[in-house]
């Protein structure tokens, strides 16, 4: 895909950021959009994202970095998603463009709160892309892991197996290791799924649960995701790969987590507002786990961490009282 196919990113994000690392080793030529005007001049001045990441060198005679989302769109063949969920419609909304002829990669984690609908299927309708030309980039790798190139892992999933298998090969490097999938919907679903139960853990850890427990909430957070999946996308998966387990565990466990220290936040008793405000960062799972509950409402899957996380969030519940709830469930 790197030699026949132009590839972009959207998004200004260190997930984003990490992508162009990766991608930009192994193209001639490739394109990133970000909102931020001045950031996008300071890297291609300076060759660095001056707002994340910012040891990472971004080579410019490659990278070619625009504000201008219609133009970078339209030059590419294949445009990667890495703007967080909550900002999707109001990027896409005013862009008047005929995309319908590019394959699109979702790697947001994340699901559109307006909607609760899933980027893939968002970007499927609003530009009218084949079902076949929808993908999803996931699995256990946090961005600052690949900013200091540590080996990590990523499942491509896509229906057209050898789509999914072309942009494997862009992605891989010395530190990238990549599996291919056709689970689309399973993978993005999963993806959202484990940052609400990395919220769970992050309030755990922030009221002094120790690891035994943790160990409990985690493994019947997979026990919820299995059960989802199941009901909304029945199909013949291994829930213990590296595109479910591996990215719950990481997420759960790892000081990189914004979903794990979000729910920390929380468990030392701040609000909502006051834990957004000092991560200065999005928690994918703030608004997934809202959108499952209401999904959900169709399916009626027993999802006592996700439940329990909504009524934290959104009910003002008391954290200390919901989890002494929630060890009863736990099993």
């Amino acid at each position: 895909m790197s030699k026949r196919k132009k590839i972009a990113v959207l998004g200004g994000g260190s997930w984003a950021t990490a992508l162009v690392k990766i991608l930009s080793s192994n193209t001639n030529e490739m394109y990133w959009w970000m909102r931020n005007e001045e950031a996008v001049i300071f890297i291609n001045e300076k060759h660095k994202n001056p707002n994340y990441l910012s040891d990472v060198n971004i080579d410019s005679s490659i990278v070619k970095a625009s504000n201008d989302l219609k133009f970078v769109c339209e030059k590419a063949d294949v445009i990667i998603l890495a703007i967080p969920s909550a900002f999707i419609v109001s990027t896409f909304s005013p862009l008047e463009a005929d995309l319908s002829s590019k394959i699109f990669f979702s790697a947001v984690k994340g699901i559109i709160p307006e909607k609760n609908e899933l980027v893939g299927a968002y970007i499927q309708k609003k530009f009218n892309i084949p079902e076949k030309n929808i993908g999803v980039i996931s699995g256990p790798c946090h961005a600052e892991e690949v900013a200091m190139e540590r080996l990590s892992y990523l499942t491509i999933a896509c229906n057209e197996i050898h789509k999914a298998k072309e942009m494997a090969i862009s992605l891989a490097c010395p530190y990238i290791k990549t599996t291919v999938s056709s689970d689309v919907y399973g993978t993005e679903y999963a993806a959202v799924l484990k940052n609400i139960i990395s919220i769970a853990a992050g309030i755990a850890h922030g009221m002094r649960y120790g690891d035994n427990y943790l160990s409990v909430l985690i493994s019947n957070g997979l026990k919820e995701i299995q059960l989802f999946l199941d009901a909304i996308y029945p199909l013949d998966r291994n829930i213990t790969n590296s595109a479910y387990l591996g990215d719950l565990l990481v997420t759960t466990y790892s000081k990189f987590s914004r979903n794990r220290t979000f729910g920390t936040y929380i468990g030392k008793g701040y609000s909502v507002k006051a834990a957004q405000l000092d991560m200065n960062m999005v928690a994918e799972g703030y608004y997934a786990v809202k959108c499952i509950k209401e999904i959900n409402e169709k399916f009626q899957v027993k999802m006592p961490i996700t439940y329990s996380v909504y009524r934290i969030l959104y009910e003002k519940m008391s954290p200390s009282l919901e989890f002494k709830l929630l060890s009863e469930e736990l099993s």
